[in-house]
C-alpha cells in the first residue's frame, strides 16, 4: 500500500519516526496540524453525517 501514499507524506512520516512529532511541528509549523485536522473533519462529516442522511432520505422516499 506504499504506492498509495504521496511522496511528501512518506518524507513526513520518516521525519516523525526519526526525530519525533515535536521536532516535526517545530520545522513544519502548525499549518500541517491544522490541515490534517481539517482533512479529517471534512472526511468524517461526509462519512458519518452526509452519507447516512442521503441513505436514510432515499429509503424514506422509496417507501
Amino acid at each position: 500500500m506504499k504506492f498509495m501514499t504521496p511522496g511528501f507524506m512518506r518524507e513526513w512520516i520518516q521525519h516523525i519516526k526519526r526525530d519525533g512529532f515535536k521536532d516535526f511541528i517545530k520545522k513544519k509549523g502548525w499549518k500541517i496540524v491544522a490541515a490534517i485536522f481539517v482533512f479529517y473533519l471534512i472526511r468524517d462529516t461526509i462519512l458519518y453525517i452526509i452519507l447516512p442522511y442521503l441513505i436514510i432520505n432515499n429509503i424514506v422516499q422509496c417507501s
